[in-house]
């Protein structure tokens, strides 16, 4: 039954079967069955027409209508109804599936809806009506389940009754039992409704407490075969992806750590080498994340664990997402190695044919230690000597298939360690990053002073200017963000734009540089610098700025229109600031009038700095389509039922189901696993159990 091609499926026919297939992706019964409702209504309570009160609420009321006439043609067309419950009348109207609508007065039928109001009159718009004759006891008793259509799909008559009816005629099939996905130990433990029951009651629940169960298990099922598929990839690797042993702690760690150290490492810091040191000797192939808030010390746990691989004979390399941040990356490990034989190296698209023809030989023989690029690192042209240790920053910023040719750089994979300054919610962690050992820099170094944040009206600008004027009169440099929003991107340049000129007029007395996407690099790149060095006091900037910029004299970040970048935007953008020993601001300037939810993001700003709170916070608010960096990541987690926002606790619980399923089994072989193999298979069809190239 599961395996039915919908088109045989009751209510269902080779019409209908095309547009679920086309607007759905539904092609069995199975997967109609996975349409799951999205919201319930009550439907035990009958009303009458005088008691409606308010337009946020469904009512049912038992009539029949008085009259009934079409008006318009073609598009225009609508029709219109008197409803009569006796008592009192209301309109009814219809602009779109007419056609479908066969009304009869005189007849009594049960009207379903949501009023809206008209000209201080309440009227039904597209409400739903069936013969009293033809009202089942489900639907009018317990809860009513709706279901996302698409307008395709409503232009066709498939509308949430329709698939209601659809998905009805395939519940007797359901109660005589569907095959358990879950083994019984599990359904114990946790206390989970059996399948069978929690697909009928997800679709027709008998109340709230059994939809309720229904959803948990069903979330469950779905979180838990998502962890199963990490963890099982994962352990397939580790059991078969050899890595280069990296035991030794020698001469260029120690001395690096005796004399050039520039600051005593914090606990997380030491807590987080050793984490990684422990993968790296392992005789596994390390596969770790590395979180860390801005200016948390990332890059000094780098480079202190690719002084770890050159000391046991390897080569390091860091890619970068920009240019910018690759060259940040030089200039700060060029200084800390000052006094040290390592060899740093660049090669991005700006290198030279003559400066390669130098590097890549170099590199080939072993005699560059550490090399810092782009994306240009994957180039087929550049070959390593013995690479041991790939560092990817701000991985989400490149595509697997990028990431993927820089592990098939050694004849067999380096280590690797992909690094974020974008802290990421547990729950994503979990899943996106799930088959990545996760390690975090909770910790910031000593000195830094947390940044203040305010959130004022855009129209303070007196205020605002004279408190840049004092910032600069003490030496400080300042960063003035504008939002650039590829859907209004002229509008927004040209704001950018009128805002520098607004900024040059009014303060003569300071040099300004401006930098944005669309700029030529090497524009970009002069501006940047002369910001950098201290030339310029203000930067006007979009969030070009918002990775790879260390400017310690910065201490000022004013955020134009900062109710449309999202908190995990704003936090980044903040991190510009912070990096010296002042104390740094970060000025967020909205309109006057604000949505309650943008009021909420900028209270969230104002009263943290940690960036885990705010992820979390953007998760929740947002949802997870909108993260910054998951839509880029290669890695969509596009589940039926289960939120990442909301359901952190059941995936607790499902991924300590999942690990004590491969405990017992690694390899999912012995009969008793034969269910989570089956289960694993229709999750991915074409992926086999065992080693899967990290991406």
């Amino acid at each position: 039954m599961l395996d039915k091609d919908i088109t045989y499926c009751k209510n269902v026919g080779s019409r209908r079967a095309d547009i679920l297939r086309k607007e759905l992706g539904v092609n069995t019964a199975a997967e109609l069955l996975e349409q799951y409702p999205f919201k319930y209504i009550d439907r035990s309570r009958f009303y009458f027409i005088h008691e409606i009160a308010d337009e946020d609420t469904f009512v049912q009321i038992k009539g029949e209508i008085l009259e009934f006439h079409t008006m318009g043609i073609g598009r225009a067309q609508r029709m219109s109804a008197m409803f009569s419950d006796g008592q009192s009348q209301i309109e009814l109207v219809w602009f779109k599936g007419i056609q479908y609508l066969k009304l009869q007065t005189g007849v009594p039928y049960l009207l379903f809806g949501k009023p809206s109001r008209f000209n201080r009159t309440y009227n039904f718009v597209h409400p739903e009506l069936t013969p009293l004759d033809k009202v089942t006891p489900q639907m009018v008793t317990g809860l009513e389940p709706h279901y996302n259509t698409t307008e395709r799909m409503k232009n066709s008559g498939i509308n949430s009754k329709a698939m209601r009816t659809i998905i009805a005629g395939l519940m007797p099939d359901v109660d005589r039992g569907l095959p358990e996905t879950l083994q019984a130990d599990i359904i114990q433990r946790y206390h989970l409704m059996n399948r069978t029951e929690a697909i009928h009651q997800i679709h027709f629940p008998n109340d709230t407490p059994s939809m309720q169960k229904a959803r948990e298990r069903l979330k469950f099922e779905e979180l838990f075969y998502n962890q199963l598929s990490i963890l099982s990839r994962a352990s397939a690797r580790r059991r078969h992806t050899e890595g280069f042993i990296i035991s030794v702690v020698g001469r260029h760690f120690n001395y690096f750590y005796k004399n050039l150290l520039p600051f005593e490492l914090t606990n997380a810091q030491k807590r987080v080498i050793k984490e990684i040191h422990a993968d790296m000797k392992s005789g596994k192939q390390m596969n770790r994340l590395l979180q860390g808030d801005v200016g948390s010390g990332k890059t000094l746990v780098a480079l202190l664990c690719a002084l770890l691989v050159i000391d046991n004979g390897y080569q390091a390399c860091i890619m970068a997402p920009t240019e910018i941040l690759a060259n940040q990356h030089l200039a700060t490990l060029r200084q800390l190695l000052q006094g040290s034989d390592v060899r740093v190296e660049l090669l991005t698209g700006s290198t030279t044919k003559k400066q390669r023809a130098e590097l890549l030989p170099a590199l080939q023989r072993g005699e560059i230690n550490l090399l810092i690029g782009t994306h240009a690192l994957i180039e087929d042209t550049v070959q390593f000597g013995n690479i041991g240790l790939v560092i990817v920053d701000e991985q989400h910023r490149f595509g697997v298939a990028q990431r993927a040719k820089l592990w098939a750089k050694n004849s067999r994979p380096p280590h690797v360690l992909v690094m974020t300054a974008t802290p990421i919610p547990r729950t994503l962690a979990m899943t996106v990053y799930g088959d990545l050992q996760v390690s975090v820099i909770d910790e910031l170094p000593p000195g830094r002073k947390p940044i203040q944040t305010y959130h004022y009206s855009n129209l303070r600008r007196k205020s605002i200017n004279e408190f840049i004027i004092k910032q600069v009169g003490l030496g400080r440099q300042i960063y003035v963000v504008y939002p650039l929003i590829q859907e209004n991107e002229e509008l927004d340049l040209a704001d950018l734009e009128n805002g520098y000129n607004k900024l040059v007029e009014t303060f003569p007395q300071f040099r300004i540089s401006m930098v944005h996407g669309k700029m030529r690099a090497a524009d970009k790149d002069l501006q940047m610098q002369r910001f950098v060095s201290g030339e310029t006091q203000i930067l006007v900037a979009t969030t070009v700025i918002e990775v790879g910029v260390n400017v310690p004299n910065a201490s000022v970040m004013i955020i134009e229109d900062a109710q449309r970048f999202g908190l995990s935007q704003l936090h980044q953008l903040r991190g510009r600031v912070g990096r010296g020993a002042d104390q740094s601001y970060c000025l967020l300037l909205t309109p006057p009038q604000m949505s309650a939810e943008t009021r909420k993001r900028m209270d969230i700003m104002v009263a943290t700095n940690d960036g885990f709170r705010i992820a979390e916070a953007d998760l929740q608010i947002r949802g997870m389509g909108d993260l910054e960096g998951t839509a880029q990541s290669g890695d969509p987690v596009n589940f039926k039922i289960a939120s990442l926002a909301t359901d952190g606790q059941i995936l607790q619980l499902a991924r300590e189901a999942a690990n004590s399923v491969l405990d017992d089994d690694p390899t999912l072989s012995t009969g008793y696993t034969q269910v989570y193999r089956d289960g694993l298979a229709r999750l991915n069809p074409e992926q086999k159990l065992g080693y899967r190239e990290i991406s």
